[in-house]
């Protein structure tokens, strides 16, 4: 399920602060790549991943709420920072129930960190996305 930033229980991603996007409600625990481009920065935890398209679109996927808590309990990484990436490439696993027993939501923003570089975000208007789906667009 899409669902908007503002939707979000964390002040930091639902008040746009750190960039526009949108909140991706996962229904299996693979990342894949929405993008081709280079893996800049994946948190120890594995609970988020930068990633730096062909383009120069900065983009932060962070699972869930507050995950950084489970220390990387219930993450497994599939790359490394400075690995490229293709476009639909799994690049993290993750296992939404023992994440949602642990007590936290696996709602999944996908922010473009640099957005203030661009006119605008143009976003799905879809309520369901698969993998490969359109998610958006940044306007130069």
């Amino acid at each position: 399920m899409v669902q908007t930033l503002k939707s979000l229980p964390d002040e930091a991603f639902s008040s746009g602060a750190m960039g526009l996007g949108i909140v991706i409600d996962p229904s299996e625990g693979r990342l894949t790549s929405p993008v081709s481009g280079t893996i800049t920065t994946i948190f120890p935890t594995g609970h988020a991943i930068g990633i730096t398209s062909d383009e120069g679109v900065e983009l932060l996927i962070h699972i869930g709420v507050n995950t950084v808590r489970l220390k990387g309990k219930h993450f497994e990484k599939q790359v490394q920072e400075g690995d490229r990436v293709e476009r639909g490439q799994l690049i993290l696993l993750f296992n939404i129930e023992q994440i949602k027993a642990a007590g936290y939501v696996v709602a999944t923003p996908v922010i473009v960190t640099n957005s203030a570089n661009y006119l605008d975000l143009l976003k799905t208007t879809e309520a369901e996305v698969q993998r490969g789906d359109y998610l958006m667009t940044v306007v130069v």
